[in-house]
């Protein structure tokens, strides 16, 4: 009589490996059919050796878990070397020495450019001269003849003069030179992007050579410049003066302050100015008006004049502006 296949009552519990093949042993002497023709003995089969598929399943699985699991050294990438403050250094110096850095005054020139904007005058034409070497100046370096009539005015105007101002309210608010706008019967301004306004003074302080302009039109995205106090300023700071030397621009010269509480008086003697940074960074005419900055880009003071002893309106070296308090509370808006 043939066994009935035998299944494991619980699955948690599997029966010895001896007991099992004392079974399958069992099973074999018992069973006819196990013989074949001749008395051979045929290989246990499924029914009579108690085969369990789902153990069988299980072992399987097992197996297939294992070589995973051995594999998987080979198989998953194997963790990188720790890296340490050694090799961090060795990074930084490599890259320092096969890489070209910004200088401080280039990168203080990237953030204060989208706020600098070129200040033209149009009005009758002056016989100074001041207003000759002016003229001169930028034919020259448009590639002209020094005598040629300028461009850029309408019929029957004349540019008066070329300065640079920079924006401190993103509303079109404008600091520049008086010198620069005074006496013009219109005013233009040209913005970072390219965008050409008319502009209008809104606010003077003679005594430091101020105008306020408001443009009339602005960009979308006007950025004003930041302004620092002067408070902590010394002499030997590194510092930049950003403008439209001779109406090229916007150009970046770099120096340092070279003194303090300077003071001023005009080629003319008709005005003194008082309490200005000194500073050896070039300016030319066409800078007055613009931003001294310091390396972070921001706006210290406004470029006023330079000194020269001669009427020729170069630079020898030694230029003044502004201090930023000053220049903000002419705007009625001291900032510090």
């Amino acid at each position: 009589m043939r066994r009935p296949a035998f299944y494991s009552r619980s699955p948690r519990t599997p029966p010895p490996a001896a007991e099992q093949a004392a079974d399958q042993a069992a099973d074999a002497a018992a069973s006819p059919d196990t013989a074949g023709a001749g008395g051979t003995v045929q290989p246990p089969t499924a029914h009579t050796t108690g085969w369990q598929p789902g153990r069988k399943s299980f072992a399987l699985l097992l197996v297939l878990c294992a070589a995973l699991v051995t594999g998987g050294t080979v198989w998953w990438p194997r963790q990188g070397k720790v890296i340490t403050q050694k090799d961090i250094d060795a990074a930084v110096l490599r890259t320092m020495q096969t890489a070209t850095l910004p200088s401080p005054a280039a990168k203080a020139a990237d953030i204060i450019r989208p706020s600098v904007v070129r200040v033209v005058g149009y009005g009758p034409e002056k016989a100074t001269p001041e207003a000759k070497t002016q003229k001169r100046g930028r034919n020259m370096a448009k590639g002209k003849p020094p005598e040629a009539p300028l461009d850029g005015a309408a019929p029957g105007e004349v540019e008066r003069g070329v300065g640079t101002g920079v924006v401190i309210v993103d509303k079109g608010v404008i600091l520049t030179n008086l010198h620069v706008v005074a006496g013009s019967e219109k005013i233009k301004v040209t913005f970072a992007d390219g965008l050409e306004a008319v502009a209008v003074i809104t606010g003077v302080q003679p005594e430091n050579d101020l105008a306020v302009l408001q443009a009339q039109k602005i960009p979308d995205d006007l950025i004003p410049a930041a302004m620092r106090s002067t408070a902590d300023l010394r002499p030997g700071d590194q510092v930049a003066a950003v403008g439209f030397p001779f109406g090229i621009g916007p150009s970046v010269s770099a120096g340092v302050v070279s003194g303090l509480k300077r003071s001023f008086r005009s080629p003319e003697g008709k005005q003194e100015l008082g309490n200005l940074i000194q500073f050896d960074a070039a300016a030319n005419p066409g800078n007055s008006g613009g931003p001294l900055i310091n390396m972070d880009g921001e706006v210290l003071g406004i470029v006023t004049a330079i000194l020269n002893p001669t009427q020729q309106r170069t630079f020898i070296g030694i230029g003044f502006a502004v201090p930023i308090e000053n220049a903000a509370s002419a705007a009625g808006s001291p900032p510090f």
